[in-house]
C-alpha cells in the first residue's frame, strides 16, 4: 500500500535525553523501507545536532509524542529549523495496534505509524498565541489562587464566630471589606461595625449587627492572619489587573474575533480572551465545530 509520507522520523522525548528513529527508502532497494535510531540531548546544541542528521538523510517531517512539557523544547526548535513538525496524540497513539514495550522502541513504531498516516494530530498554537496563551493561563492560575485566598478569609472569620459572609453577599466587596479592615484595626463593637454598610447592603444593618455579635472572639492573632490574606489577596489583584493590561495589548490586533466570541450568551471579555488565545483565530485548523 502507498505510504503517507516517504521520509519520516519519529522521537520519542523524555527530560534531559531523546530517542530518534528516521524511516526512508532502502538504497539498495526502494520497495523497503530501512531505519536508523540515535539519541541526542535536549539542549539547542543537541536538537541542531539532530537537525543536521535529519537533513542529511532529507527527512522533513518529524513527529513526538504529547507527553508532558518536554516536547514543546525541541519542537519549537525543529519548527523553527523548517521541519514539519506533527505532535501525536498521546490517548490515540496509545491505542495503535503493536506499541512496544520498552521505552527506545517507541520511536521507530511513532515513525512507522506515522508513515502510514496512522497518526492524528495536536492542535498546537502558532509562536504568537502560544506567547499570549501563557498570559492568559497564567491570569487564570492567579484567579484561581485567588479564590483559593478569599475561602481562607471566610474560614478565618467563621472560626472566631464572625458570620459576615451569612448577610453581605461579596464578604470582599466595599463592605465587607471595610468591615474587615476595621475588624483588624481594632474595633469590636457590632453597631459600629454594621454602620459601615454601603449601597444596598445598608438595609440589612440588623441583620449584621447580628452576624458581627461575635465578634469578641476575633482575637489579634485572627487579625495578624486575616491582615496577612487580604494583603495577599490585595498583591495577586495588581498582578492581575497587570496581567489584564497586557493582554489587552497582546489581543490588540484581534479585536474583531474578540467581539465575535464576547456577543456569545453569557460570555464576557474575559472568556473571549481565553477562548482566543487557546484556540488562535484560524478556525480551517479544526475539521469540524467537534474538533474545535
Amino acid at each position: 500500500e502507498p505510504l503517507y509520507r516517504d521520509r519520516v522520523c519519529g522521537i520519542d522525548i523524555g527530560k534531559a535525553g531523546m530517542a530518534a528513529t528516521i524511516r526512508v527508502p532502502s538504497d539498495k532497494d526502494p520497495a523497503r523501507r530501512a531505519s536508523e535510531t540515535r539519541t541526542f540531548g535536549t539542549t539547542k546544541r543537541e536538537v541542531l545536532a539532530l537537525a543536521d542528521w535529519l537533513r542529511s538523510w532529507q527527512v522533513p517531517a518529524v513527529v513526538m509524542e504529547a507527553t508532558g512539557d518536554y516536547w514543546k523544547g525541541p519542537f519549537y526548535r525543529l519548527e523553527a529549523e523548517g521541519f514539519d513538525c506533527v505532535l501525536a496524540d498521546a490517548k490515540q497513539v496509545k491505542h495503535l495496534p503493536g506499541r512496544p514495550k520498552r521505552d527506545p522502541a517507541d520511536s521507530k513504531w511513532l515513525a512507522a505509524c506515522f508513515e502510514r498516516g496512522a497518526v492524528t494530530s495536536c492542535f498546537v498554537a502558532t509562536p504568537e498565541f502560544r506567547v499570549i496563551r501563557l498570559h492568559t493561563r497564567y491570569r487564570r492560575d492567579l484567579t484561581e489562587e485567588r479564590g483559593r485566598e478569599k475561602q481562607r478569609a471566610e474560614k478565618l472569620l467563621e472560626s472566631a464566630a464572625v458570620k459576615l459572609s451569612s448577610v453581605v453577599t461579596d464578604l470582599h466587596g466595599v463592605t465587607g471589606r471595610d468591615i474587615m479592615d476595621h475588624l483588624i484595626a481594632g474595633e469590636r463593637n457590632p453597631r459600629v461595625l454594621a454602620q459601615l454598610a454601603r449601597a444596598r447592603a445598608r438595609r440589612k444593618i440588623s441583620e449584621l449587627e447580628e452576624a458581627l455579635e461575635g465578634a469578641e472572639f476575633f482575637t489579634p492573632e485572627h487579625a495578624g492572619l486575616l491582615a496577612a490574606m487580604l494583603a495577599r489577596i490585595d498583591r495577586v489583584n495588581q498582578e492581575i489587573a497587570r496581567l489584564s493590561a497586557v493582554i489587552e495589548q497582546l489581543l490588540a490586533p484581534y479585536e474583531e474575533q474578540l467581539q465575535q466570541a464576547e456577543s456569545q450568551p453569557g460570555w464576557g471579555r474575559r472568556a473571549a480572551q481565553d477562548a482566543v488565545a487557546e484556540t488562535g483565530i484560524d478556525m480551517t485548523r479544526f475539521a469540524t465545530g467537534g474538533h474545535l
